[in-house]
């Protein structure tokens, strides 16, 4: 099992523990300059995200709007941009959390996007629904409302002239807790790699209130269990999902679950099929 974790750690490109806080920051600083290149490599000065309220998107947040910041400065070109979007289905359950990450990012542009009204159209036009089972029906629409998030920033970007920053990182793409083609598409992953506690650690460093670092982790997808924790769907927590992919001794039951979602989710992580 030690062979599997390290393999899916290396496929993973799994960054190693930060040794001490200037570790930290010297990863820091190599992300933001990815961001960067990223746009000055696509001739572009906008940058794009969807901000759920999660520690993810404050993260990556927090590193985008660097960037923008030091691209101005050093540029003198006030046409770099990041704009931060809301996508509430209705009215988020916690909207509170998701206000208060936008506030702290401080974004240069703040937009909002009520994804209901197209996600509800789109579901009473597939009669494919009609006499299916309540909850795969909601399963299926809380994908729907993942990719009509990702349609709206596109959408945002392209009219804009800009980039989408997608937040998926080594936890996350382990399990393939990701809608595919849905939150699961963007132009560029600055949290690639990254485990949650490092994802974590990176928002204290920006100074970010503790209560949204700490927040539990949702999708918040299904209407049928509003709010349900990305670890109630995992069967395991993060903690371990980290410390198997820091090589750390885990329980058998725990690896062997990573490793069969792992394996699971692999279409996930591929581009499509072809012949």
């Amino acid at each position: 099992m030690q062979d599997v974790q390290r393999e899916i750690a290396r496929q993973l490109n799994v960054q190693p523990p930060f040794a001490d806080d200037g570790a930290l920051q010297a990863e820091v600083s190599r992300r933001v300059q990815f961001i960067k290149d990223c746009l000055n490599n696509a001739r572009l000065k906008v940058l794009v995200l969807g901000i759920s309220g999660g520690v993810d998107s404050l993260t990556a947040g927090l590193m985008a709007q660097r960037a923008i910041r030091e691209l101005r400065e050093s540029t003198g070109d006030d046409a770099y941009t990041f704009i931060a979007v809301r996508l509430p289905y209705h009215i988020q359950h916690d909207e509170h959390e998701a206000t208060a990450s936008v506030d702290f990012i401080n974004p240069d542009e703040r937009h909002t996007v009520d994804i209901a009204p197209s996600v509800k159209g789109l579901v009473d036009q597939i009669k494919a629904f009609e006499g299916q089972a309540a909850s795969a029906v909601d399963f299926v629409k809380g994908n729907i409302k993942a990719r009509a998030r990702m349609v709206a920033q596109y959408a945002i970007a392209g009219v804009k002239g800009g980039l989408v920053i997608g937040t998926d990182h080594a936890a996350e793409a382990v399990m393939g807790f990701y809608t595919k083609f849905g939150d699961g598409a963007c132009d560029l992953a600055p949290l690639s790699g990254l485990v949650k506690n490092q994802v974590r650690a990176i928002a204290r460093s920006f100074g970010a209130p503790q209560n949204l670092v700490e927040k539990v982790p949702t999708a918040d997808l299904e209407e049928l269990v509003p709010g349900k924790p990305d670890e109630a769907a995992h069967g395991i927590s993060y903690a371990e999902i980290d410390a198997f992919l820091h090589g750390e001794p885990v329980k058998q039951e725990t690896a062997e679950i990573i490793v069969s979602t792992y394996r699971k989710t692999q279409h996930k992580r591929d581009l499509p099929y072809a012949p």
